[in-house]
């Protein structure tokens, strides 16, 4: 059963805080732990099956692959601890939220003006990971947030299998219908992935997965 209780690995990941926050701010403010500490109980809440722990260490990891292409690529590893730090699944505002939670975490753990607004810009740009073409930063922690889509088949069936849990007080028609437009809107993107490494590596295989997945949910409707 899942717990605000951060796994046992939480040491590590508040390494990975801790360097993205000193990093951005230097090593003058109060201690980046609590600070952490507090990100990953939110991420290990009850109502959450993919939105976890595991997903944020998923996008920090692809940030990490990504990096050479962002601008500042400690700011986009800490949007990825925030993306989804505020997440009720029967709530649309998540992201509004989660950049709010941001703005203030960040200026009380003394990031600068710019650097604080620089990371609430891009949790934002997750609601529609539509990032522009000089947008370094955005394609970075957006391509990062959607390479779950170029999983392995076995992957990504148990991403869909979470992601159903998690949405488990929709009707089944109404989930069916709702995810199928979802994935609609990704696939009349021009590109899933902006840059070049997502383009070269993820986007033949997070587009079958997502037109094998969108066959199956309207076959027959």
């Amino acid at each position: 059963m899942a717990t605000n209780t951060p796994p046992a690995r939480a040491p590590r990941e508040l390494d990975r805080w801790n360097a993205a926050l000193s990093a951005a701010r230097g090593t003058d403010g109060p201690d980046p732990s609590p600070y952490g500490e507090n990100l990953l109980k939110r991420w290990s809440e009850a109502q959450r099956r993919y939105h976890t722990v595991d997903h944020l260490v998923a996008v920090l990891d692809h940030v990490d692959t990504l990096a050479e292409y962002a601008d500042d690529a400690d700011l986009v590893r800490l949007a990825a601890w925030f993306h989804d730090a505020v997440y009720l699944p029967d709530r649309s505002e998540n992201e509004e939220r989660s950049a709010r939670l941001a703005e203030r975490a960040l200026t009380e753990a003394g990031v600068a003006e710019a650097g604080v607004a620089e990371v609430a810009r891009l949790v934002r740009l997750t609601v529609g990971h539509d990032p522009a073409d000089d947008d370094r930063n955005g394609q970075v922690l957006c391509d990062a947030d959607l390479a779950v889509l170029a999983s392995a088949p076995e992957t990504y069936a148990a991403y869909t299998d979470a992601v159903r849990v998690e949405y488990a007080f929709v009707p089944d028609e109404d989930f069916r219908v709702g995810r199928a437009d979802v994935l609609r809107q990704l696939l009349a993107l021009p590109r899933l992935f902006r840059t070049p490494y997502g383009r070269r590596e993820w986007e033949d295989t997070a587009r079958a997965n997502l037109e094998a997945e969108l066959a199956r949910l309207t076959d027959g409707a």
